[in-house]
């Protein structure tokens, strides 16, 4: 799509000092947006972010503005969506491990920080928000999916309850992403670099590999192409952990494996689109479309008259999409930024 859609709008990204909101920094401070607000909780991030882009987008940089405020708290989220065109959600608990000790903190972040974030934007006359999602919002086994998963069932329940309204809201469900923070890849290379073997959970565990560039397209997607409700996915590739810790070490050096066995929570794949989702699901080249599910509550007519459908053979995981040997691995890890980065780093200090 065209980023010339924000020419001149203001774009308000929640959780937005997180590596998917640097990222779009990176690309539409280069655009004409009018303004982009970076709303989250932790003035020191803020600050680094701040002093980050005045270095090296001096000319842009001043576009950006602070607001400091919790999702939790409609009240800042009301301050900082006046005059707000646009909002892309971000902000979230992801850790499974602490969501698992602390599932009402992700709840409360996750669940009622999302209701929040829709109620304050309804209310400013926002007119369209992309809410990030994870897979592991389908089918989910651990705390911090089940929150995410009721977080979509909030979207979809405030599109459906304003439908006419000149709001429209929508959401995108991605894998992981690369090299973002918290994932694995940085971990590997910190150990490579301390002579370290890699730690794998367990070598068949599969997982989606995104970049982060991937994850801005999908969102910039959705925006431009959601009706009400509409979810969406896009097709990505996949890899066993021990392949994904195999190829880290051909561009880095072997230090072998060491298998920790499987954290608080995890699954040996992910789901990215469940069999029932798949049912209605629009295939759009790249990306999926999951259409909302727009029955209301009058059963009645669904006893009487009857709806026949077919389910879909099986869901879409990372254990039956494109699986990446080692060699596909290093090809998609060399199109990742902060692999290229550490490269360089890497062969400066030889």
């Amino acid at each position: 799509m065209s980023e010339h859609i924000f020419d001149g709008k203001t774009l308000l990204i929640t959780g937005g000092t997180g590596s998917f909101g640097n990222a779009v920094l990176d690309r539409f401070l280069k655009t004409d947006i009018g303004e982009i607000r970076i709303f989250s909780r932790d003035e020191k991030k803020q600050d680094d972010m701040r002093h980050e882009y005045q270095m090296k987008m001096p000319e842009a940089s001043g576009k950006i503005k602070f607001y400091i405020g919790d999702v939790r708290n409609i009240d800042s989220l009301r301050d900082a969506m006046r005059g707000v065109d646009y909002i892309f959600h971000a902000a979230a608990l992801k850790q499974v491990p602490s969501c698992e000790f602390f599932p009402m903190e992700a709840v409360r972040t996750n669940v009622e920080g999302t209701d929040n974030v829709l109620t304050a934007a309804i209310d400013a006359g926002v007119k369209r928000i992309v809410c990030l999602s994870t897979d592991k919002a389908a089918y989910p086994i651990n705390a911090m999916g089940i929150s995410k998963a009721m977080m979509e069932k909030v979207i979809r329940a405030k599109a459906r309850n304003i439908s006419g309204d000149k709001t429209t809201i929508c959401c995108t469900r991605y894998g992981n992403v690369m090299c973002s923070r918290g994932s694995v890849i940085p971990l590997f290379v910190e150990q490579i670099r301390a002579g370290k073997p890699l730690t794998v959970t367990d070598p068949n565990m599969t997982r989606f590999l995104m970049n982060l560039e991937e994850a801005v397209d999908l969102v910039l997607f959705a925006f431009e192409n959601a009706h009400p409700g509409d979810l969406f996915i896009q097709k990505a590739d996949a890899s066993t952990i021990e392949d994904l810790a195999k190829g880290v070490q051909k561009l880095f050096g072997d230090t072998g494996l060491k298998t920790i066995g499987t954290r608080h929570g995890e699954k040996l794949y992910e789901t990215l689109m469940t069999r029932e989702e798949r049912l209605r699901a629009t295939d759009m080249g790249h990306y999926y479309r999951v259409a909302a599910d727009e029955r209301d509550l009058n059963y009645d007519k669904y006893f009487i008259d009857g709806q026949v459908t077919t389910q879909s053979d099986e869901s879409y995981t990372s254990h039956n999409t494109t699986q990446l040997d080692v060699d596909g691995v290093v090809a998609k890890l060399l199109t990742n930024n902060f692999i290229k980065e550490e490269l360089v780093r890497e062969n400066e200090q030889k």
